[in-house]
C-alpha cells in the first residue's frame, strides 16, 4: 500500500496564517503542469510496484484545476502506477471555488473524496484569517457537494483563533454536525515565521495566541466529537463511523468501519507516498526527500528533465524518533513489539523509561491488544501535550 501526494502550488488569496508554498499569480500554470507530468514520468519507479492506495490533490488551491486537467492529471499517473481501482482520491477545495458548476464537473473526474477548508463557520472569524469565503459560502459549498453525489467529505476548521470565543467554537462544531459529513480535521492555529500573523504580532497589531484558550477548545472539541460519535483517531482528525450502530466501541474499530482518512493514516503508518509539485515531500522507509520549494526553480529544473529535490538516508535514530511522532498522535499508539523487533535493544530500554513518568502523570496508558502486544496510547489528557510527550521519548545521539 502506497501514496501519491500532488501539490498544487496556486492559491487565490493569502490567508495571513499559511506557511504553505504557494503563489497567487497563475501566470505559469500550464508550465507547472507541463514541468508535473514530466515529474510523473522521471519518478516512475519510487514507488517500485507498490499498488496506489490513495492520491491526494494538496496546495495550495487544487480547486482551481479544471475537470480537464485534473482528468489529465490522473490519467498520466496511471500510465506509470498501479492505482487501485477502488482508491481513495482526495481534492483539498476552498468553499467560494464549489459552484454547483464546479461541483458537477468535479463528480464527473475520479475524485472521491472532498477535503474542504471551511475553518469557521464565522464571518468574523473568517475576515481574521483573510479568507476568501464567507459563512454561508461555507454552509452551502457541502450542501452542494452533497446534491452533486459527493458522499465522502471533509472540513477542515481551525481553533485558537484570537477572536474565537469557546460558545462560538461549540457552535461552529454543531454546524458542522449539522452538515453532517463524514470526516472533520481541526488544527490549532499556530503562528509561523514567513505568515501575516507573525508580522502582525511582532508589530503590535494584534495580540498573541492564548495558549490557555486554545487548550480549553481543545477540550471542548474531544467531548463535543465524542458525543457525536466521531472517531479521535489522530490529535487532528475525527471520523464519523459507517453505518447506524451508535453503541459499537468505536476505538475498537477496524478502518474500514469509519470514515477515516486513508491517505494520512498512511503517513501515520509509516507507509511509502510519493510527492509531487514543488515543495511536496517522499518517504520510502530508508530516506525521505523533498522539492525545491520555488515554482520557477521546479518548472525550469523539470524542462531539462531533472528532478529538484534534497534527499537525505535515515538513521536508525532518526526512523526511531519519526516512529514516535508519527505512531504516538494515532488512536492505535505506539507498539512496543515493533520498537523491540525493528530497533536495537538500546531503543525499546530508552522508550520504556522514559515513558514511565507520563505513565504515573496520566499522560500514557500502557495496554494490551487482543493479541496480547503492548501498547502507549495518549490518554484525553496527554493529548494535550502531544507533541511534548513525543519529543521527551525521543533517543537523542550522544
Amino acid at each position: 500500500m502506497a501514496g501519491i501526494y500532488i501539490h498544487i502550488p496556486f492559491c487565490r488569496q493569502a490567508c495571513h496564517y499559511c506557511d504553505f508554498h504557494f503563489s497567487t499569480s497563475l501566470k505559469n500554470k500550464k508550465d507547472f503542469l507541463d514541468a508535473l507530468k514530466k515529474e510523473i514520468v522521471l519518478q516512475k519507479d519510487y514507488l517500485k510496484t507498490k499498488k496506489i492506495s490513495t492520491v491526494y490533490f494538496g496546495g495550495g488551491t487544487p480547486s482551481i484545476l479544471s475537470k480537464e486537467e485534473i482528468l489529465c492529471l490522473v490519467d498520466e499517473l496511471s500510465k506509470y502506477f498501479s492505482i487501485d481501482s477502488d482508491a481513495e482520491i482526495t481534492l483539498e477545495a476552498n468553499p467560494d471555488d464549489l459552484s454547483k458548476e464546479k461541483l458537477k464537473e468535479l463528480f464527473q473526474t475520479p475524485v472521491n473524496r472532498l477535503s474542504i477548508g471551511i475553518q469557521s463557520f464565522s464571518n468574523e472569524d473568517l475576515k481574521f484569517l483573510n479568507r476568501i469565503h464567507n459563512s454561508q459560502e461555507a454552509i452551502e459549498s457541502v450542501r452542494n457537494a452533497q446534491d452533486a453525489g459527493f458522499k465522502n467529505i471533509s472540513i477542515d476548521l481551525i481553533y485558537g483563533i484570537q477572536t474565537l470565543t469557546n460558545k462560538r467554537w461549540k457552535k461552529n462544531l454543531h454546524q458542522a454536525f449539522e452538515l453532517s459529513v463524514q470526516h472533520i480535521s481541526c488544527y490549532a492555529l499556530t503562528v509561523e515565521p514567513r505568515t501575516s500573523f507573525y508580522s502582525f504580532i511582532k508589530k503590535g497589531k494584534i495580540k498573541n495566541i492564548d495558549s490557555k484558550k486554545s487548550a480549553e477548545q481543545f477540550e471542548i472539541l474531544m467531548r463535543e466529537m465524542e458525543k457525536h460519535k466521531f472517531v479521535h483517531y489522530e490529535i487532528s482528525n475525527f471520523a464519523a463511523p459507517k453505518g447506524e450502530n451508535k453503541k459499537s466501541n468505536l476505538s475498537a474499530l477496524p478502518l474500514g468501519r469509519s470514515w477515516r482518512g486513508l491517505h494520512n493514516s498512511n503517513y501515520w503508518k509509516g507507509e511509502n507516498y510519493l510527492g509531487l509539485g514543488p515543495s511536496a515531500h517522499s518517504y520510502n522507509a530508508d530516506s525521505r526527500q523533498w522539492n525545491v520549494s520555488s515554482n520557477s526553480a521546479y518548472i525550469n529544473s523539470l524542462k531539462k528533465n531533472m528532478l529538484p529535490f534534497e534527499k537525505e538516508g535515515l538513521s536508525e535514530n532518526q526512523k526511531y524518533n519519526e516512529y514516535i511522532l508519527t505512531s504516538l498522535r494515532t488512536m492505535w499508539g505506539t507498539d512496543l513489539n515493533y520498537v523491540k523487533v525493528n530497533f536495537r535493544n538500546t531503543f525499546s530500554d530508552y522508550l520504556s523509561k522514559q515513558s514511565q513518568k507520563h505513565i504515573s502523570s496520566g499522560e500514557l496508558v500502557r495496554i494490551l491488544n487482543p493479541d496480547q502486544h503492548p501498547f502507549l496510547l495518549l490518554t484525553p489528557k496527554g493529548k494535550l501535550f502531544a507533541d511534548k510527550i513525543a519529543c521527551d521519548l525521543f533517543f537523542i545521539a550522544d
